[in-house]
């Protein structure tokens, strides 16, 4: 009976420390699991951010790409028209070189037809310009001169060696709206002498000898120089004054040779 009262204590001592341990290790473990438990969370947490991150850079991808896509459409868009645009002016451009082509075809018959045309009308000026009253002989002679020498280069298009014999015919055109004054020689008494020519359209042509001594015209049906009396001579001053532009226009009284009667060939 004795050994049993004695051995009591103790057990119940033992199954306390055993009771002592399993509460700490309890409170240990619960510890451990609300540590892993907010690693987890920070872990997830961190996941979950990342996978954000990757959906916002997947989204703006997207974002840039559907952006590419409208320009590229629009782009296409503008190709096809420029395109259609491009098929007319081919189409345009075609009809222009078929028609170049028809005309280098018939350069040579124009050639044909042009050029005996021109030499008429070049022989037609320098037989008017002989038979008009002989005002600037030289500078005319000249330009019929080199007129016909381009006629014969091969380097002067068809197109300007009639140009340039039209304007070698307004030129002769102008002679008879405009006035002019000029110096040059001309024969008188049969020496020459140096004077200043009035042209007063192809009405008159008269001369002053350069002291203002000596006048004269040019006599059309004479074909030579008649002298002019004094009655002249302030008159054809007035004139060349005003043919220099050194004076207002103004009326003058000269004389001009009566107009010859055509004649009509029937």
């Amino acid at each position: 009976m004795r050994l049993v009262r004695r051995t009591r204590p103790r057990l119940v001592a033992a199954v306390a420390g055993v009771a002592c341990l399993a509460g700490g290790w309890a409170t240990g473990v619960r510890a451990q699991t609300v540590k892993d438990a907010i690693a987890t969370s920070e872990g997830a947490n961190k996941e979950a951010e990342a996978s954000q991150k990757k959906i916002d850079k997947i989204s703006d991808d997207i974002d840039s790409l559907a952006a590419e896509y409208r320009a590229a459409i629009q782009e296409i868009k503008a190709l096809e028209g420029y395109n259609k645009q491009l098929e007319g002016l081919i189409v345009s451009q075609g009809q222009e070189m078929e028609s170049l082509r028809h005309q280098i075809d018939n350069v040579t018959v124009v050639g044909r037809q042009v050029m005996p045309l021109m030499s008429r009308m070049l022989d037609a000026l320098a037989q008017f310009v002989e038979l008009d009253v002989p005002f600037l002989p030289e500078e005319r002679a000249e330009r019929i001169a080199k007129l016909r020498e381009m006629m014969d280069r091969a380097d002067v298009t068809i197109s300007e060696k009639y140009r340039r014999i039209l304007e070698a015919y307004q030129i002769e055109n102008e002679y008879g709206r405009t006035i002019e004054a000029y110096r040059g020689p001309v024969e008188a008494d049969g020496k020459e002498i140096t004077v200043d020519f009035l042209r007063i359209g192809r009405l008159a042509l008269l001369y002053q000898t350069l002291d203002g001594s000596e006048s004269g015209m040019w006599d059309a049906a004479a074909g030579t120089w008649v002298p002019l009396g004094n009655e002249y001579r302030n008159a054809i001053q007035a004139g060349l004054r005003m043919a220099r532009k050194q004076s207002a226009p103004d009326l003058i009284t000269v004389p001009v040779p009566a107009p010859k009667s055509a004649e009509v060939q029937g």
